[in-house]
């Protein structure tokens, strides 16, 4: 019996489901600008962001309630 592979297979989560989001998919997500976003993940007490080496990742959970709590960005 042959077995079966899913290497070259693509996963595709919706954004609204993803844990981490990418600047890019944090962007097409809020509407907010890329550059605003780079400013706020860069502040030291960033409280939504996460490091992965040096790539810098949204938690989305947290960067919502962030929006949510602010009345301008």
């Amino acid at each position: 019996m042959k077995e079966k592979t899913y290497e070259n297979r693509k996963i595709i989560v919706p954004t609204w489901e993803k844990l981490l989001l990418t600047i890019k998919e944090c962007v097409a997500y809020s509407g907010i600008g890329e550059h605003k976003l780079r400013e706020l993940v860069n502040d030291p007490d960033c409280e939504f962001v996460v490091q992965v080496g040096t790539k810098k990742l949204i938690k989305r959970k947290r960067f919502e309630e962030f929006i949510g709590s602010i009345s301008t960005v």
